[in-house]
């Protein structure tokens, strides 16, 4: 059956009435530019998340030192060096 016998069958949803609307629709379906920026957009997803992992584990250590110098000021103050 040829592409031009088609175009008069009755359908439900709608029909593709030239040839260049069904290679339009090929080249659509061809076009992988979506998944490419799909796959750039899980690896920022992942370098953004190991970066606040790293953040928040760097602001544990800080707030833990930072903690501990401040003890050993008071207790120096406090004549125990």
């Amino acid at each position: 059956m040829a592409f031009a016998d088609l175009r008069g069958a009755a359908s439900c949803g709608p029909s593709l009435h030239t040839e260049s609307d069904m290679k339009t629709i090929i080249n659509m379906l061809k076009d992988q530019s979506g998944a490419s920026a799909a796959e750039y957009a899980l690896i920022l997803a992942i370098i953004g998340s190991a970066l606040a992992i790293a953040a928040i584990g760097l602001g544990n250590t800080i707030s833990n030192s930072m903690n501990y110098q401040a003890s050993r000021i008071t207790n120096c103050q406090d004549g125990d060096c």
